[in-house]
């Protein structure tokens, strides 16, 4: 196993495949382990990196998460690059990942080469997300396969690492943090946007608000017709072709 050292934590990260380095960024309450299976989509291409942020997967624990988490995680991003040594690294981050990438992209865009940001919601959070986050985590705790979910990402302390995650983010709605350490006109660095139109856990509106957020940046967008939550495992095939061919 790979560590760096992060503000005296052990971040944990692997590296398989050869090309072009892409990091994958996972989502809020899962780990690296949830690009397992895509691997074999990508790792004959690219030189594939995956990192567990503070708090999950393999990873030093925290006593809690802070409500600006996707701004302290690309830190942990853009601290993994630096200990690699690389710049102009692609960066895939799904759900929760997806605020990550674009952050690190405005932080430092002399690291990354383009973001693909995938199922997200864009520059803000809707108003009822607080409740129906505190609806959906509580009614995964009684799904036996999102359990098995968690404990596969997580180990056995899953459900602590789970409400944790439940406290940040709904202290992040309520106190209307922003999500982006700057204005999104100020991103460098090429952008897709992806997502699904079945997908249930984010805003109705995502259409609409990518392209909001197409004409700030000049993103391309793929939205598939079907699938869930996130389009990157959802459409899994699809999404690979449509990310290969945007980091070309």
């Amino acid at each position: 196993m790979s560590y760096f050292y992060y503000q005296s934590k052990k971040i944990y990260y692997s590296e398989t495949g050869n090309g072009k380095p892409v990091l994958f960024l996972h989502g809020n309450t899962a780990s690296s382990r949830m690009f397992e299976p895509l691997l074999p989509l990508y790792e004959d291409t690219y030189h594939i990196i995956l990192i567990d942020f503070l708090g999950h997967g393999n990873s030093d624990r925290l006593e809690e998460f802070p409500p600006e988490l996707w701004m302290e995680e690309a830190e942990q991003t853009i601290a993994l690059l630096e200990h690699l040594k690389l710049d102009r690294v692609n960066l895939v981050g799904t759900s929760g990942g997806a605020w990550v990438a674009v952050n690190a992209a405005l932080k430092r865009p002399d690291l990354v080469g383009r973001v693909v940001a995938d199922s997200f919601d864009g520059r803000t959070l809707a108003g009822d997300f607080s409740a129906n986050l505190i609806k959906e985590r509580a009614n995964a705790k009684k799904d036996a396969m999102a359990v098995e979910y968690y404990r596969w990402c997580q180990g056995e302390d899953w459900e602590r690492i789970v409400d944790m995650d439940t406290r940040a983010l709904t202290q992040c709605a309520e106190k209307k943090l922003p999500l982006f350490s700057k204005p999104l006109t100020n991103l460098q660095v090429p952008l897709l946007l992806m997502g699904s139109e079945g997908d249930e856990m984010t805003r109705e509106d995502l259409q609409a608000e990518y392209c909001v957020i197409a004409g700030e940046t000049g993103a391309e967008i793929c939205v598939f017709p079907e699938g869930g939550h996130p389009a990157i495992y959802s459409n899994a095939e699809q999404a690979a072709i449509t990310i290969r061919r945007f980091l070309e």
